[in-house]
């Protein structure tokens, strides 16, 4: 395997914005709040890379390292949710960028973010791969008992070297589960986005099986898997940084990945075997899951992968 060079220290940049509740389309949601630009997380298979390009930064690895920070975000969010036209829908915080990444410590803009949304009284939905959320548990109950709250955490999977190749700068999955467990005993609607699953690497029986396990018992409310999508600009640098550790996948990803989704039939596959799981481990929403139809040991797969490559 080989090993990558030492990372960078983040270079943190602010900037001003006009508006910072933005219009999603394609999504199951239709708002979202992105307090940074960037993430240090450093996920391989990360599809904001492409949000950089668009300011000038050509290196892909510009995401992971130089960060920008909407200084004057909470007086745009304010502005926006007085607008009398906002008619207070769900706003997804954190879709592009984690945002509570390792510079939430320190500026604490989705703080600021979180309380603006309480005081307007606006159900707000989280995704995050870090543990920092629990800081916000103080919010999180105002925003539950108030217009709605729902946190996803989004874990790959529960490998260590797995997690360590595909989410070099992220906390390590087990941490995000015990947050899980805190937001769940107080009261917060949470659970895991099991995402996102790598064909040939990460869909293993065992593998999901384990984030299943690790989920019911941390109290998950649902598990959502969400299979690994590779648009052009992610395409390139998620296959090179693959090929470092698992040549003859990022080589079977390059001829199966014709375009930026799994094959349709992959995907529903995948999913019928999660909600399996899911249901035998008694996770709520999952009791009439379809049954699993696939081999014993793992889905198949629209790759010709050595197994034991993995």
């Amino acid at each position: 395997m080989t090993v990558s060079a030492p990372r960078r220290a983040p270079d943190y940049r602010p900037v001003t914005v006009r508006t910072v509740v933005n219009r999603v389309r394609n999504m199951p949601f239709h708002w979202s709040i992105n307090p940074y630009r960037g993430c240090t997380h450093a996920c391989i298979y990360c599809y904001a890379r492409v949000t950089h390009q668009y300011l000038g930064f050509e290196d892909p690895a510009d995401f992971d390292r130089r960060i920008l920070v909407k200084e004057n975000a909470v007086e745009a969010l304010r502005r926006q949710l007085a607008d009398p036209r906002w008619r207070r829908q769900v706003i997804a915080v954190g879709t592009a960028t984690d945002p509570y990444q390792p510079g939430e410590g320190r500026f604490r803009l989705t703080r600021a973010l979180l309380e603006v949304l309480a005081e307007f009284g606006n159900p707000v939905s989280i995704t995050t791969k870090s543990p920092l959320v629990v800081r916000d548990l103080d919010l999180l109950r105002r925003l539950a008992a108030g217009p709605g709250c729902s946190v996803h955490f989004s874990v790959a999977t529960l490998d260590a070297g797995i997690w360590r190749v595909i989410e070099p700068g992220t906390p390590h999955p087990r941490r995000r589960l015990e947050a899980l467990r805190r937001l769940r005993e107080a009261g917060i609607r949470a659970g895991v986005l099991l995402a996102p699953v790598l064909p040939g690497l990460t869909d293993r029986r065992d593998r999901l099986e384990a984030v299943v396990a690790a989920a019911a018992d941390a109290g998950a409310a649902w598990v959502t898997p969400l299979v690994l999508r590779l648009p052009a600009v992610a395409r390139h640098w998620c296959l090179e940084r693959l090929a470092e550790a698992y040549p003859a996948l990022a080589a079977a990803y390059a001829r199966a990945y014709d375009g930026p989704n799994a094959p349709t039939r992959y995907v529903r596959a995948l999913e019928r075997r999660v909600a399996g799981l899911a249901a035998r481990y008694g996770i709520p929403g999952q009791k009439d899951a379809p049954a699993e139809r696939c081999g014993p040991e793992q889905v198949q797969l629209p790759l010709a992968v050595n197994s034991g490559s993995c």
